[in-house]
């Protein structure tokens, strides 16, 4: 077994830079230590100890990953005397098993003692369990994401990679954790830094809040739900060069517009215009940092009949014109987040 935590070192830590992440038996071992070498790398670029991290479990003895792999833990969950910064729940295989009633006091205890707490993978499913998530909204990998909406309807669940809001901090899982942990080191310390970890780990660019996770829909809107929404989201996939009317769309589908409207508002929490305006500009935004397109190509291949109307509607999604997509990433200004990945985010409960 290997130790999981940073060497200790004589220079004290500042208590933003404490970091903890909390193992619980099957998680995921790559999208654990993929947030640790975020961390490691921030350390080394800027030649100081910005972070320090510890890994616990519950009770303090090694528990198996998804891979059979242990890693021997610093110590038990509570035996933290002092808050950290972040407290990340690491999950994988089976979470809805392992919210003890001891984890879960004790993950209460940290937040009530000011410590933000965080998800990898689906942890978020722990913290929901807890409690802990009620009016948050929140990350998860897409194969939970239906079960985690329907049983904990006070959770909005995203489908970005990540999410932060106020001090929850979650993630989809996989490489997922290296842009979480990235957007936590520009808060803390800057574009510039973060935009070094970045080009340490030959990352082709920095993904953001704005990105959502690759996944099939009818795990989006739950196993059982109605196929005309899947066979919907379908043709307007393969017709955004020369996008359909809605009419259109409802006589291929065999259904009524209201009919077509009343299901996306339902499962996606948004209109069929506005779904299909998103899916457009998100093709757009693609095309814009993976290719060399001009911008009037890429609005002519996402169904704009001119440049100028592209970049209104870009700018007012993602608040910045194409323009500026191509930039380098210090100089751009933040994405807007406006919640309208998959469909329009709920707002929160309280």
């Amino acid at each position: 077994m290997l130790p999981a935590s940073a060497s200790a070192a004589a220079t004290t830590v500042p208590p933003a830079g404490a970091i903890a992440f909390l193992m619980v038996p099957d998680y995921t071992i790559v999208t654990l230590t993929s947030a640790i070498a975020v961390l490691r790398m921030a350390n080394r670029e800027s030649g100081r100890e910005l972070y320090r991290w510890r890994c616990l479990t519950a009770d303090g003895q090694p528990v198996f990953s998804s891979d059979g792999l242990r890693l021997l833990p610093d110590g038990a969950l509570d035996a933290l005397h002092t808050p950290p910064r972040i407290l990340f729940v690491c999950g994988g295989y089976h979470p809805e098993r392992h919210c003890e009633p001891a984890l879960a006091a004790g993950l209460k205890r940290l937040a009530a003692a000011g410590a933000a707490l965080g998800a990898l993978c689906t942890g978020s499913r722990i913290l929901a369990e807890a409690g802990l998530l009620d009016g948050y909204r929140c990350a998860i990998h897409w194969e939970n994401a239906a079960s985690l909406r329907e049983q904990f309807p006070t959770v909005q669940v995203s489908s970005r990679l990540f999410v932060v809001d106020r001090d929850r901090y979650t993630c989809s899982g996989g490489t997922s954790s290296i842009d979480l942990m990235l957007r936590v080191v520009t808060a803390d310390h800057g574009m510039a830094l973060a935009q070094e970890i970045a080009e340490q780990f030959v990352l082709e660019r920095m993904r953001t809040e704005e990105d959502a996770q690759r996944l099939p829909l009818h795990h989006l809107v739950g196993a059982g739900q109605k196929p005309k929404l899947v066979e919907a989201v379908a043709l307007m996939e393969g017709n955004l060069e020369e996008p359909l009317r809605l009419s259109e769309l409802g006589e291929r589908l065999a259904v009524s517009r209201r009919q077509l409207e009343r299901l996306f508002h339902h499962y996606l929490g948004c209109t069929p215009s506005h779904y299909y305006l998103d899916l457009r500009l998100r093709r757009g935004r693609a095309l814009l940092l993976q290719t060399g397109l001009p911008v009037a190509a890429v609005a002519r291949r996402c169904g704009f009949e001119s440049a100028s109307a592209f970049g209104r509607q870009y700018a007012h999604r993602f608040g910045r014109p194409p323009r500026d997509e191509r930039r380098p990433q210090r100089a751009r200004p933040p994405l807007r987040d406006e919640g309208a990945g998959q469909g329009r985010e709920r707002q929160p409960t309280h």
